[in-house]
């Protein structure tokens, strides 16, 4: 195998490339950060350059499209349509390439944005929310659909809602500066808030919020399934948890095993179950992470003094 990664120096890319590190050829596409792994080539550019993705694309056999861009409006068609065509372009055209994998995400079919009826599975029609990351997310899969009816493309779409590694999880739950991500929960409360407390999110129905995680090793076990599995050829999973976090288990576990005070925090959002059924029944893949061993996990995670927590992109 000849391997091709986008999107290389992020969470995702380097936790692909470690696991599959001395199993294959692997070539990383670096745009803004290099790569400095012994035995990985490296080619610098961006996807939206054509030039770039042919110098790429040249002799891989498989490729795993992680490249993105959150709420960047100067920079996100770029990556995300004009650099998925070049890619797609090229490996239409290529002798060698038998498997392309796009990762997408849940923002293609609302996140917790919308409400559903029921269990998100993979024929949730596309529903993006406002802005343009979840536009981007609609426009690569169904641009990879098509490339699939009209080309013949051999190609997997793995749809994942929000990737957590290390400490991510614990800094999800921050009142204060070092929040990671969103909701920014400070905005949504009133009043002062106690040290260390654990926002107990509340959906649009004043319900505990539900929403929908995977950690990074889950998800990397599905795309090297994703990668050669005979199953997976022409399809779209959901990879994520077998259940999504349930805001008030979390504040009552950490309330129970930390001490950590909770505040309820009402917001304008739906809770949603991202359905995972048919990864495990088709690719016999099955997440190792729950609630508890997320929050573990980032609770009892230590970094060292070169490990800064560093966020690479607005989002």
């Amino acid at each position: 195998m000849r391997l091709l990664v986008t999107g290389a120096t992020g969470k995702v890319g380097r936790a692909l490339i470690d696991k599959l590190l001395g199993s294959c050829e692997t070539r990383a596409l670096c745009h803004n950060r290099p790569l400095d792994v012994h035995g990985v080539e490296c080619v610098f550019g961006t996807i939206a350059d054509r030039d770039t993705a042919r110098r790429a694309m040249a002799d891989v056999t498989h490729v795993v499209h992680l490249a993105t861009c959150k709420e960047t409006p100067d920079e996100i068609m770029d990556v995300a349509v004009k650099g998925l065509f070049w890619l797609l372009e090229e490996a239409r055209e290529s002798p060698t390439c038998q498997r392309f994998v796009l990762v997408g995400g849940d923002a293609a079919v609302g996140h917790f944005v919308y409400k559903h009826p029921g269990p998100v599975t993979e024929t949730q029609r596309h529903t993006a929310y406002q802005g343009c990351y979840a536009l981007s997310k609609v426009l690569e899969e169904v641009m990879l659909e098509q490339y699939q009816i009209a080309y013949g493309l051999n190609a997997t779409c793995l749809r994942a809602p929000w990737i957590m590694e290390r400490d991510d999880f614990r800094y999800t739950l921050s009142f204060g500066p070092d929040q990671f991500g969103g909701p920014a929960w400070r905005e949504l409360v009133d009043g002062d808030i106690p040290e260390q407390a654990v926002p107990l999110a509340l959906d649009a129905d004043g319900a505990p919020l539900k929403r929908n995680f995977v950690h990074v090793s889950d998800l990397v076990e599905a795309i090297a399934l994703g990668l050669e599995h005979p199953a997976a050829a022409g399809q779209t999973f959901n990879i994520c948890m077998d259940e999504p976090v349930n805001y008030q288990n979390v504040a009552e576990y950490l309330a129970k095993t930390r001490g950590l005070p909770t505040v309820k925090v009402p917001t304008p959002y739906h809770s949603t179950w991202l359905d995972n059924t048919k990864a495990k029944l088709l690719l016999d893949w099955k997440p190792r992470y729950d609630t508890e061993r997320l929050i573990e996990d980032a609770w009892t995670y230590q970094r060292s003094p070169d490990d800064p927590r560093i966020v690479w992109y607005p989002g």
